[in-house]
């Protein structure tokens, strides 16, 4: 019973109440019940754990199925980054068998980790590359051992106090010769690896030999178990799935010709259809390709360094000439610098008539150089000797020689015209009388590739073609374009200025 005011209620299970008046006398009435459901604070709690339980599940199902999905797609872009994986692991199961065999154990001991080191540190993706550091690490510590030996037993005639400071001086003395060493330019590029293997083993023996008595059997087994480790990765390397360096240079020099052809071809339409409507509708992804030529100076000197030390393999011999290889790729690199210049110009300022007065000798410029460098690439791919990429490079030639001579006329501007919005038309063909420059350096030295390699000699399968510009026949100099260099003659309409233009023609 609850006491409010005057009144009492008196709250029964049903839906009924009596109450109570002052005289006593109770009086029927309905009371209306409210039911609340005020939940405790350990559900609050236990619903925030479930919810993070379920997030945490969530996220980390979402991380799981994206590694799984971009460990998929690195398998499918190149296969053969499984097929290496396994071979490494091929190799590494093989030299281990030095500690799972007793007899091997019992002849190596401890010193047979040298040769699981060996295969982590050698083993690489091409066979070129494995091979030359295989046999770096081979005749490093087949040269450092020798000398340590040398230099243990030459500090052992100068007596137990002499001999710490002459193998100190000793260890001194070579990491300071090779570590300098290592700083040209050619050992840097081609023999650092081994001159880390020289330094490591020479310290490595003289110092440990100062505590071991059996020098050279430390040497002997050092050397041997290196040996087995790399000779067991050149194996491996070449006779499963081999990967060869030079192949990989071969084929990168003529896509990224590739690439420059297909920005080429397009260009001159993309460029123009801007330049009339403002928006180009073309898919434009093609202008993005060369960007990948400009940073791969460092990758084919890679591959040309491997390439070196592979032996001869299908359709390239030993020694084959992989100095050429890098002469084409600098020129290929150099046309793209222009072509990269020639993508800023995507947006030209100048009015709408002036490009419209050159677009058929620029387009054709471009079109030629790109269909030049098309076949050029198509030749270093099946090492045939590129013909018909002549017939491209010489209209082009002689399209840049109309396109210079038109714009020297001065009717090609007209009244009142600002000189500031010729400049970016006259950009753009300074460009692509460069690029056309740039394609015959790429095309002369593909023809030296082909005459030190012996392409095969393949009929021209198109003709010569007659520019579209209205020039009768392809210009046959060589010399017909020296220079990017454009002039443009600007002269006020006057009639004296006319007059005397006429007389002096006469």
């Amino acid at each position: 019973m609850v006491m409010c005011h005057s009144w009492c209620y008196l709250l029964l299970p049903p839906t009924f109440a009596y109450k109570l008046s002052p005289q006593g006398r109770p009086k029927a009435c309905h009371v209306l019940h409210l039911s609340l459901n005020i939940p405790d604070a350990m559900d609050f709690d236990h619903q925030k754990q479930e919810q993070g339980r379920f997030g945490f599940c969530e996220n980390v199902n979402a991380r799981v199925s994206e590694f799984v999905s971009n460990v998929r797609k690195l398998g499918r872009d190149d296969p053969r980054r499984v097929v290496h994986s396994l071979k490494v692991g091929l190799a590494l199961t093989l030299v281990s068998l030095l500690y799972y065999c007793q007899p091997l154990y019992d002849s190596f001991g401890v010193s047979a980790m040298w040769a699981v080191i060996t295969v982590v540190l050698v083993f690489e993706f091409s066979a070129g590359a494995t091979l030359g550091k295989g046999v770096m690490r081979g005749l490093a510590t087949l040269l450092a051992a020798a000398l340590a030996v040398g230099a243990h037993h030459l500090a052992n005639l100068s007596g137990h106090i002499g001999e710490p400071i002459l193998l100190g001086f000793f260890v001194f003395l070579q990491a300071v010769v090779f570590t300098f060493a290592r700083f040209y330019p050619t050992i840097k590029a081609r023999y650092d690896y081994g001159s880390v293997i020289f330094i490591l083993t020479f310290s490595f023996i003289s110092v440990s030999g100062y505590r071991d008595d059996e020098i050279l059997k430390l040497a002997y087994l050092r050397l041997s178990t290196i040996l087995i480790g790399g000779s067991t990765c050149i194996v491996i390397s070449i006779l499963v799935f081999p990967v060869w360096a030079g192949e990989e240079l071969h084929n990168l020099i003529a896509s990224n010709m590739d690439k420059l052809a297909c920005f080429l071809q397009g260009f001159g339409h993309v460029y123009f259809e801007m330049a009339e409507d403002g928006v180009s509708k073309r898919d434009k992804s093609f202008l993005q390709g060369h960007t990948s030529v400009l940073n791969s100076k460092n990758n084919e000197e890679n591959l040309a360094n491997f390439a070196r030390w592979e032996p001869g393999h299908g359709r390239f011999r030993f020694r084959h000439p992989w100095k050429q290889y890098l002469k084409i790729g600098a020129r290929t690199r150099r046309c793209a610098y222009r072509i990269e210049s020639l993508n800023g110009h995507l947006n030209p300022q100048a009015k709408p008539e002036i490009p419209s007065k050159i677009r058929e000798t620029c387009s054709e410029m471009s079109l030629e150089c790109g269909r030049a460098l098309k076949e050029l690439a198509l030749a270093i791919k099946t090492m045939v000797k590129p013909f018909a990429a002549h017939v491209h490079i010489e209209n082009s030639k002689s399209a840049a020689e109309n396109l210079n001579s038109l714009l020297q006329s001065s009717g090609l501007l007209g009244d009142n015209m600002d000189v500031l919005q010729l400049v970016p038309v006259a950009t753009i063909v300074s460009l692509l009388i460069d690029v056309v420059k740039c394609t015959e350096e790429i095309a002369e030295s593909v023809h030296e590739l082909a005459s030190m390699v012996n392409f095969e000699a393949v009929e021209p399968t198109v003709s010569p073609e007659k520019p579209e510009t209205g020039q009768s026949e392809p210009m046959k100099s060589s010399d017909d374009v020296n220079s990017p260099s454009i002039i443009i003659v600007i002269d006020e309409p006057s009639l004296e200025n006319e007059t005397s233009d006429s007389k002096s023609r006469a």
